[in-house]
């Protein structure tokens, strides 16, 4: 019998059988074996232990169109990034971490800014300037106001998104206005250290119509982009690429060398310095950890 993993919680997978329903079922012994880990929005085949109770075991994973280790889901068209404008202000570096991430994997994102509703003019302007020349569709949006909500369920209708982010961003607020009959617990922002309380504690598949379908992922609060050479980090900067072929040396990082065009492009406001910040901080976290 064939289904999709809806959720996997604790050691227990839910598996969804079309024309069944769900199986909750754990994974056959020769997967841990393998050190293969059975995630969100894997296609598998189970084997029934129990048809009155709703029991079986995972029994193979079917091939996967791609994967994420953070957040651990399976077989996604695309991944909706969610921060807030404000309330947390947005951690730039966490967001370029993840674009990366994305890039890596050529998984296309789009980008959600929430609580416009509490958040000043000229934080919505920055915000654009700084990713509007990236390439990636950016919405904001008003959880609260119910703001760009429709424009959202558009861009994520047919695909099955994964949708992240930290916590206290509103995520679980959207999901909720997205999928109506999921009624999602939704986390106040601690004042105290003012970061979210982690309100999603397992990797989710929500359905939102026909072929459409949301990946809730638990919030993240760090990503460490150290599985790959430094002198490929500039090929997932998607900004970068028209000055490609354009620095005074072949191979130029676009970090110390004379003549670089991707430098000269930042002096000239046509690549935000924010991102060029972040891509020169995680090159050289790419630098030391190869001494070690």
């Amino acid at each position: 019998m064939q289904g999709k993993i809806v959720k996997g919680i604790a050691g227990f997978y839910y598996v969804h059988v079309v024309g069944s329903g769900v199986y909750e079922c754990k994974a056959k012994g020769v997967f841990r074996k393998e050190k293969i880990k059975p995630l969100v929005g894997d296609n598998v085949e189970i084997e029934v232990l129990d048809e009155k109770d709703m029991e079986g075991n995972i029994t193979e994973i079917l091939p996967r169109k791609n994967d994420l280790i953070r957040p651990a889901v399976a077989n996604i068209d695309q991944a909706l990034v969610v921060f807030a404008v404000t309330q947390p202000d947005p951690h730039f570096n966490l967001l370029d971490r993840f674009l990366v991430m994305m890039e890596r994997k050529e998984i296309p994102t789009v980008l959600c800014f929430n609580k416009t509703d509490i958040a000043e003019s000229p934080l919505i302007t920055e915000l654009k300037q700084i990713y509007s020349g990236c390439g990636y569709p950016v919405l904001f949006t008003s959880a609260k106001e119910e703001e760009n909500i429709e424009k959202l369920k558009e861009l994520l209708k047919g695909k099955t998104t994964a949708i992240a982010g930290p916590s206290g961003v509103g995520k679980s607020s959207l999901i909720n206005l997205l999928q109506s009959r999921v009624k999602m617990e939704t986390g106040s922002i601690s004042r105290k250290i003012a970061r979210g309380k982690h309100t999603t504690r397992h990797s989710e598949l929500l359905v939102l119509g026909k072929d459409s379908y949301i990946m809730d992922t638990p919030g993240f609060s760090s990503l460490y982009v150290n599985d790959f050479e430094k002198e490929e980090l500039k090929y997932y900067f998607p900004e970068f690429d028209p000055y490609e072929g354009q620095c005074r040396f072949n191979g130029c990082d676009h970090i110390h060398e004379p003549g670089c065009a991707v430098k000269e492009a930042v002096e000239e406001g046509k690549i935000h310095r924010v991102r060029y910040q972040d891509y020169t901080e995680m090159y050289r976290e790419l630098q030391e950890r190869k001494k070690y």
